[in-house]
């Protein structure tokens, strides 16, 4: 029953409202008029309401009351306005600002101050109000003692060390120099060995490039006595001769027998005896007495191996190894010379000759390599600081045994030695991971607190241990920090207030929705913050602002939340520095830049700001060096990282926010501007003349509104779409007639019906430009470039109608546009520029030479003028621009700059002469 009742009132309620939109159809209302939307509105809360009473009660009579209760109060709302729905709507409307005033104050309060709300009661160092006791058994962390000794582990753990690449190379090229060194000594010395060593032996030619002058001069009379003895006939073979020479245990001489050197000892001493200088024969040669040299066994070796040389070969051959030895004698000479110059320059001289020079050229590449080897192992292994020395030769020695020739190993310990030092440094973050992953492993302190066990006692003093317990049983009272938030929101309706100050004393008035959004924008920073992340949006919160509202909007917005998040919010006063710097710079340079391009380049240039002032803040208190600076660089890079990411994330929001908000910006009105926007090139295909009109009403009033310091941007956007509705009927209008006939004069032939046509050209731009999206900024050009002016040429036809016809009556509102007037001065110069651009084609297309010496320039710039300031006091007296807020002399100022750019567009040509047709018939 209640059902079919219910579906009955319905089917009722269905037929009321469906007659209310035929009606409203009819008038024209239901889409465009705004009492059409009251009424919808009005309609709507009606139906809810009803279905509300009849739902609350069961009762058949009770329902059929409140039905008639309903339906009276719906007629009584459509009719009158006196309900409580519209007076409640009508005091939130007047009490708009207030609401607004109310939701900043508390939604900003709420953020900032998101830490006020659950303060606890009791705190540290406080005396107890009551002894509080144990509700139950529990085992609870000492988080003091587990820090305590997670801290010393912490400490305790080792520290890593990485390797300093910088030393390294420092070491190889101080050892390389080293080596370079002993390379330039041996090349004195020459290639070692410098003869065959099957014929003489490495210690020989160790033995003959290194002896003294006397031992050598020695051996060359022994080897000539030699052979003067065997050109005598003796018996004695070579071979026997070089064995009696030769030490008795020579060991490279098994098969014979040495002859007793003592025998021949005082023959040799006797012919080894220094000859004078054969340059200087006038001092005579001391005489000395004899050397023996048979007891040096690396003498005897000598001859006897020379000796050997030459029973083998030749006495030729002999003579020319005598040569080469004799030449290499001097080479070694400078080598050892060499070797005492770089001891003499560097006293911890590393070589000796008996070391260096005494290695063959094969030995002395295997150690250079192994040198290097060697090197590069230890290095790899690396050498810690305060490393014992002794441990350090014992690591060397260790590797030099598997790389280096056993007879080098000497030199190239001293090399290795010289030249090491210790190469690792502290890693900071390996050492501090590693201290967190060993103090992770410490198990907690737990501490055992049985049923009833006396927390603390009656006025004694909170210790952080009882708060630790108190809050785990959850005891602790917390509560809402009122007179904190109180002091916090007078602070924040103080900043609204010098906000609100700035915004009445620029030029851009703010909207609702553009309040909504800077609130919006103004509660992300803090936003951020709340949520743990110190890389905040102020590079977005400037770009936005800057943009969308100026430059003196954003500076301010930007300067008031800098002291009130510095104060009651925890964060680092370098960072808040940062993006400080970084929105300053956004809100300054937004607005001048006319191209996503330009503020993708703001954005980099944003980041760049925000990571210098870190880093610079850093480095004034001090933090920037030690240990920790390659952690501010990481941060500062950072910083500036999220400078550029907050500043695409503006850039990706722009677009959406301007048609959001419904706001325009100099680049959203640059591209609205573009000619190639859908609406645009319509306009130029369907109504070539309307768009020319366009064109030269756009060139009029860019150049008023930049000589008067209005919105260019916005007024040149304005002009080119003020006359889309045009393109509902192009023949109605003459422009787009190219001389054809006027369908007002051949078919209408009816002046209301004309200006019906006429004044539809505002109501159907603006059904374009809502379904197209433009801006609200951009559709006010639309009706008020018109204002409420009379059609005057159909009004008069309408007038001469009625004069000849007594049963017309014309009412002047039937030619007038609905406007509004002009609201704004772009608006208002729009109107104006549109008024004259007619006036001046048709100076133009009228004006004639003159008889006088006056040109046609003079003349119609007087003309011009004249006519100018005719339309323009017309549109002044007809009340058209009391609204815009253009002053009389500026009215006079535009008239003046029509008639400059007019003159500009028909300035004078040079007449060019009349040429006479050649006689000869020549073609040209």
């Amino acid at each position: 029953m209640k059902m079919q009742q219910f579906l009955q009132f319905l089917n009722q309620q269905l037929t009321y409202w469906r007659r209310q939109y035929t009606g409203l159809r009819r008038k024209g209302k239901l889409i465009r008029s705004p009492k059409g939307k009251s009424h919808r509105r009005e309609l709507l809360r009606t139906m809810v309401k009803n279905v509300i009473l009849f739902l609350s009660k069961t009762n058949e009579k009770s329902n059929r009351r409140k039905q008639e209760r309903a339906l009276k109060s719906k007629a009584k709302s459509v009719k009158t306005k006196s309900s409580i729905y519209a007076v409640g709507l009508d005091w939130a409307h007047e009490q708009r600002y207030s609401v607004i005033l109310a939701i900043t104050v508390v939604s900003l309060t709420g953020v900032i101050g998101h830490k006020l709300y659950n303060q606890t009661q009791l705190q540290i160092g406080n005396p107890a109000p009551q002894t509080i006791r144990a509700p139950y058994t529990a085992s609870i962390e000492d988080q003091k003692k587990t820090e305590a000794e997670r801290k010393a582990v912490s400490n305790r753990s080792l520290q890593m060390l990485m390797v300093d690449v910088g030393i390294n190379k420092q070491i190889n090229g101080n050892l390389q120099q080293l080596l370079n060194d002993g390379n330039e000594i041996r090349a004195l010395a020459g290639a070692f060995p410098f003869f065959d060593p099957v014929i003489l032996s490495i210690s020989t030619q160790r033995y003959l490039r290194s002896c003294p002058d006397s031992e050598w001069q020695a051996l060359l009379v022994a080897i000539e006595n030699s052979k003067n003895q065997q050109k005598k006939g003796t018996r004695q073979t070579a071979a026997s001769r070089s064995l009696s020479i030769a030490a008795p245990n020579q060991s490279r001489q098994p098969r014979t027998t040495p002859t007793p050197v003592r025998s021949m000892g005082g023959k040799y001493a006797r012919d080894w005896l220094p000859k004078s200088d054969s340059q200087s024969p006038q001092v005579k040669p001391q005489k000395t007495e004899p050397v023996d040299f048979s007891q040096n066994t690396d003498f005897t070796q000598a001859v006897a191996e020379l000796e050997s040389y030459r029973v083998t070969t030749s006495e030729k051959n002999l003579s020319l190894l005598i040569a080469q030895i004799s030449q290499v004698r001097p080479r070694y000479t400078q080598a050892t010379a060499k070797l005492l110059q770089l001891e003499t320059v560097s006293p911890e001289a590393v070589y000796e000759e008996s070391l260096l020079l005494d290695l063959l050229d094969e030995e002395w590449e295997k150690t250079k390599m192994g040198i290097h080897q060697s090197l590069e192992r230890i290095l790899t292994q690396g050498i810690p600081q305060g490393l014992p020395k002794n441990i350090l030769q014992d690591a060397v020695s260790l590797q030099l045994q598997t790389f280096v020739p056993e007879n080098a190993e000497t030199l190239a310990k001293k090399l290795l030695l010289a030249v090491l030092k210790p190469n690792l440094q502290r890693d900071e973050e390996q050492t501090r991971q590693n201290a967190q992953k060993a103090a992770a492993g410490v198990p907690s302190v737990m501490v055992k607190i049985r049923h009833g066990e006396v927390i603390v006692k009656k006025g004694e003093q909170i210790t952080a241990w009882n708060f630790e317990v108190l809050e785990h049983y959850h005891l602790i009272r917390r509560q809402v920090k009122w007179q904190e938030l109180v002091n916090l929101g007078t602070v924040i309706a103080i900043a609204i207030s010098i906000f609100v100050w700035v915004e009445r004393h620029i030029d851009y008035e703010l909207r609702q929705r553009d309040r909504l959004l800077v609130l919006l924008l103004t509660l992300s920073v803090p936003g951020v913050i709340t949520i743990g992340l110190p890389y905040t949006t102020w590079s977005a919160l400037g770009l936005l602002l800057g943009s969308f509202y100026g430059p003196t909007l954003g500076l301010t917005v930007v300067g008031l939340l800098l002291p009130i998040l510095g104060v009651n919010l925890d964060m680092s006063k370098a960072a808040l520095l940062a993006g400080v710097g970084g929105g300053i710079l956004g809100s300054y340079i937004a607005q001048r830049l006319r191209s996503r391009e330009e503020l993708a380049l703001l954005g980099v240039a944003i980041a760049l700001t925000q990571g210098s002032i870190y880093l610079v803040v850093k480095i004034l208190i001090g933090q920037a060096f030690g240990s920790t600076w390659y952690i501010v660089l990481r941060e500062a890079g950072l910083f500036a990282l999220s400078g550029l990411g907050w500043s695409v994330v503006a850039l990706g929001l722009s677009p959406y926010l301007e048609k959001l908000f419904d706001l325009v910006t100099p680049i959203r009105l640059a591209e609205l501007a573009n000619p190639n926007r859908p609406l645009l090139k319509r306009l130029a295909t369907e109504t070539p003349g309307t768009f020319q009109h366009t064109l030269f009403v756009a060139t009029l009033a860019e150049a008023a509104a930049k000589k008067l310091g209005c919105n260019v941007e916005l007024v040149r956007a304005g002009a080119l779409y003020h006359d889309i509705g045009k393109m509902h009927d192009p023949l109605g209008f003459i422009e787009n007639q190219m001389g054809g006939p006027n369908k007002h004069d051949t078919e209408i032939k009816d002046p209301w019906k004309s200006a019906e046509i006429i004044k539809k050209h505002v109501t159907e731009g603006l059904v374009m430009a809502r379904k197209h999206l433009l801006p609200t900024a951009i559709q006010a050009f639309i009706p008020e470039h018109q204002g409420t002016m009379l059609i005057a040429y159909f009004h008069h036809q309408a007038q001469q109608m009625a004069q000849s016809d007594s049963s017309l009556t014309v009412d002047d509102a039937d030619f007038r546009y609905d406007g509004p007037i002009p609201q704004s001065r772009e608006t208002g110069i729009v109107m104006l520029a549109d008024s004259c651009e007619a006036a001046l084609r048709s100076l133009q297309a009228s004006a004639k030479p003159l008889p006088e010496k006056r040109s046609l320039k003079d003349v119609s710039t007087e003309q011009a003028l004249t006519m100018l300031n005719n339309i323009l006091r017309a549109k002044w007296q007809d009340n058209q621009l009391v609204d815009s807020g253009l002053t009389r002399e500026e009215i006079s100022q535009i008239s003046q700059i029509f008639v400059d750019v007019w003159q500009q567009f028909h300035h004078k040509r040079i007449a060019y002469p009349k040429l006479k047709a050649s006689s000869t018939g020549r073609n040209s």
